[in-house]
């Protein structure tokens, strides 16, 4: 029987064996994988994830991208989210990759998002899974995109929200308010909620907890916002089978939302109809209330930008009646507004970056990427690149006139592939109105200097506090 003594005794000899493995797995990658990209790896076990994660202005690089490029170019390798990395700046080798979903590459979040997001979530699903979830996401924003009320519901809520401005006593935090918005609207489309329901309240605070965990350092620990955002996530399950429950209750009146087209498929169980709501919640409420909250930042530091807005809105409206509702038609009209919105994601880089995988050993030009490493094709190193984009650090709306601008490889504000944002259109519908009734109602200022930064998902530190004026009743 081994005593304590003898434990003692060797325990500096197993802490140095734990300390060479953890030595040897870290760097042997780099010894069995030497026409890998040039790069270094860092400390054992964390890497150079924590120099990568450091926070900065988005529409910067960050000290860690800027230093590597002028180090190893615009591909390199580090270890990075506690596995070796490719990183890739490069427009091209990141359309490759976006391009060659599940054939050379695969989705490869880390273990603790899908700790928060759930195993069925399409964002982490891989395959024929995810190949299944994302036809019937599409299948959301076609049969939103029909319906007659969409548009109108879409008006109705900024209203609501911009009106509630009018007692506020011109001070407001923009990205609440952003929030709200966003929530509302997607609420309404897929569980038909309305905003002054309480259930939709309470889904909503569910939300923000559970977003404050998922860029949270992923200690499940009691109290912690992670742990918090894992009960949150629970807690809107449990909300959502009870609405899907009521709902099979009462087949007889049948809402207009996506949920019914949801309870008719067989092709998906109850969790995976439940894990489904909570991504189409999660898709339609942060990015895109981040991006309205984007475009109102920029607007505010451009006054001439923000006058061509106003210019093009005021003329739209001149055109209907007073109480007349936005159309298709005005959606259209809307050209400057849509080039002030591609250049606030080009500018704001709410998603940077993306986790992939290569399946198997990849040569692309002179580089080789190893099997199993992870990839990190970086957005925002394509979006600022000043060879792609002139004054790429500038806000420039106007960069975006002309055919096709806002389609080509680099611009991937959306992301790419077989797992491009099916939403990202409804997104930019949303802010169009929103932007409408807004610029027709208010001038703004940003009350002192809060400023976007990447943690590494981009927020506003104050939550964008903004002094509000009115021009006018609403229109």
């Amino acid at each position: 029987m081994v005593g304590v003594g003898d434990l003692v005794l060797a325990a500096p000899a197993i802490l140095l064996a734990l300390l060479l493995t953890l030595v040897l797995s870290h760097f042997l990658p780099l010894l069995l994988n030497p026409k890998a990209p040039r790069g270094s790896f860092g400390w054992p076990l964390v890497g150079e994830t924590l120099r990568f994660l450091t926070p900065h202005a988005p529409n910067t690089l960050g000290s860690f991208l800027e230093d590597h490029c002028s180090r190893y170019g615009r591909v390199f390798k580090s270890h990075l989210f506690c596995t070796p990395t490719v990183v890739s700046c490069d427009q091209e080798l990141n359309h490759f990759i976006l391009q060659n979903e599940e054939r050379l590459f695969q989705c490869s979040y880390p273990r603790p998002i899908h700790g928060i997001l759930g195993k069925s979530s399409m964002l982490v699903v891989l395959g024929e899974d995810h190949k299944r979830l994302r036809n019937l996401a599409l299948a959301l924003v076609t049969s939103t995109k029909l319906k007659p009320s969409y548009l109108g519901d879409i008006e109705k809520i900024a209203l609501h929200i911009v009106g509630s401005w009018h007692g506020k006593g011109g001070n407001i935090t923009f990205c609440e308010e952003a929030r709200k918005f966003a929530f509302s609207v997607i609420v309404k489309q897929v569980l038909a909620l309305s905003p002054e329901e309480p259930v939709t309240a309470m889904i909503l605070e569910d939300f923000l907890t559970f977003m404050k965990g998922l860029i949270s350092f992923p200690l499940r620990i009691p109290g912690t916002p992670y742990a918090k955002a894992v009960q949150a996530r629970e807690r809107i399950s449990s909300t959502v089978k009870g609405i899907i429950e009521e709902r099979r209750k009462a087949d007889c009146c049948k809402k207009d939302d996506f949920l019914n087209v949801l309870l008719s498929t067989d092709e998906l169980s109850d969790e995976e109809k439940v894990s489904f709501v909570l991504d189409s919640l999660l898709g339609g409420y942060e990015t895109t209330s981040l991006m309205i909250s984007m475009v109102v930042y920029f607007l505010g530091q451009s006054a001439q930008d923000l006058d061509l807005v106003q210019r093009e809105h005021q003329g739209i409206r001149s055109t209907k009646a007073k109480e007349e509702c936005l159309s298709s038609e005005d959606y259209k009209k809307m050209e400057y507004t849509q080039h002030v919105i591609n250049e606030a994601l080009r500018c704001g880089n709410i998603v940077r970056f993306v986790h992939r995988k290569a399946l198997k050993d990849i040569r692309y030009k002179e580089y080789l990427i190893p099997s199993g490493w992870k990839v990190l094709p970086v957005f925002s190193a394509v979006h600022l690149n000043p060879s792609l984009h002139g004054n790429a650090q500038q806000f420039q709306p106007c960069r975006w006139e002309g055919p096709s601008q806002g389609t080509s490889k680099k611009f991937t504000p959306f992301g790419g592939g077989t797992r491009l944002c099916p939403g990202s259109e409804l997104a930019k519908v949303e802010a169009a109105f929103f932007l409408h009734h807004l610029v027709l109602n208010f001038r703004w200022k940003i009350d002192g200097d809060d400023i976007p930064m990447a943690y590494p998902y981009v927020e506003f530190p104050r939550g964008l506090p903004i002094e509000i004026e009115p021009i006018c009743s609403e229109s």
